[in-house]
């Protein structure tokens, strides 16, 4: 699905179909979310929707999507992630998820909303973790908004270009997630070469 196609779904269903998008997201849209905020932003700079509803229903079904998935991990728990680990190439992005939930507690929520498909399982391991709600939504209800606005005026000024910024952004996530990767291996090696220098010292 292009962002052509969403804007005809968009002119069909209105601010419902900008809400459930980014709901369903959690279970695998086939468009990256990025390109889902932008289009909204597009829609209105053409005057289909009015900006300012547009944009909170756009916040709305992107915090309620990731929201959805903290539940599932509160109530479910494991066997959410093993279900995960069974779909192809998503192994690779529990294992980051883990490792950024590990290492920064709640701030991984920050972290993971500028990382394609890490930041809907950061949820997940933080409802399995039992972090609170109120701590989880302080931070993932905030960085969300600004991430939703700066995408939505994205869209907003240079819509005509949605296709290839999502493909960039995507693209460049996947990067920076390869880096995170390396990163974290490093740590990893340093903390168990830690480890086995001060049992052999003992």
């Amino acid at each position: 699905m292009g962002s052509d196609m969403l804007i005809g779904i968009i002119q069909h269903y209105g601010y419902a179909a900008l809400f459930f998008c980014l709901w369903l997201g959690i279970v695998g849209m086939p468009i990256p979310d990025e390109v889902i905020v932008m289009t909204g932003g597009f829609v209105a700079s053409l005057g289909l929707l009015s900006p300012v509803p547009a944009l909170l229903v756009t916040y709305l079904g992107v915090i309620s999507g990731l929201s959805l998935g903290y539940f599932l991990g509160r109530t479910i728990g494991e066997p959410i992630l093993n279900r995960l680990r069974k779909k192809k190439n998503i192994g690779r992005y529990i294992e980051i998820a883990q490792f950024l939930t590990a290492k920064y507690g709640a701030y991984s929520l920050v972290i993971s909303y500028f990382f394609p498909v890490v930041r809907h399982i950061v949820p997940y391991l933080t409802g399995i973790g039992r972090l609170s709600f109120a701590r989880y939504a302080l931070f993932s209800y905030s960085i969300g908004f600004v991430w939703t606005l700066v995408f939505f005026v994205l869209g907003l000024y240079f819509g005509k270009s949605i296709d290839a910024i999502g493909s960039a952004v995507h693209r460049y996530g996947l990067i920076g997630l390869a880096v995170l990767m390396g990163l974290g291996a490093i740590c990893l090696a340093v903390k168990k070469i830690k480890q086995d220098s001060q049992e052999g010292s003992l």
